[in-house]
């Protein structure tokens, strides 16, 4: 049976493997489905899909270190975990940030974080009790 919804998300990566790790280590999703060019994380009905630019965009495309926050887009992806502490940690460790807890907030009996991924993509993290 079908549910009217969002069952998903896709994001495109300039480098697949490295966003791939990120996304894995921080939101502690594992991969089910790894194929040339695409990695699946999460199960159905709510999958995420990190997909590779294609090589002749990706070669136009330069990543700052730090990375360039990309704010300017209508769109921001959430994720729950465990422990925001935790996934800040990890996300340090691999090129991206969570924002200082200072900056948490409550949302719908949730504590919530805005974070960014090593190519400059915004999310956010929330921590549901």
């Amino acid at each position: 049976m079908t549910h009217p919804g969002l069952i998903g998300a896709v994001l495109y990566a300039k480098d697949l493997g490295r966003l791939v790790q990120f996304y894995f280590t921080v939101i502690g999703v594992k991969p089910p489905t790894i194929e040339k060019g695409f990695v699946v994380l999460g199960l159905k009905p709510s999958q995420f899909v990190i997909l590779s630019i294609p090589k002749r965009i990706a070669e136009s495309i330069d990543i700052a270190t730090p990375p360039e926050l990309r704010e300017d887009t209508p769109i921001k992806l959430a994720f729950a975990v465990e422990d925001i502490a935790r996934a800040r940690d990890r996300a340090a460790g691999l090129g991206g940030a969570i924002n200082t807890a200072k900056r948490e907030w409550e949302f719908e009996g949730a504590k919530v974080c805005d974070g960014h991924d090593p190519e400059g993509n915004v999310f956010q993290v929330r921590q549901i009790s």
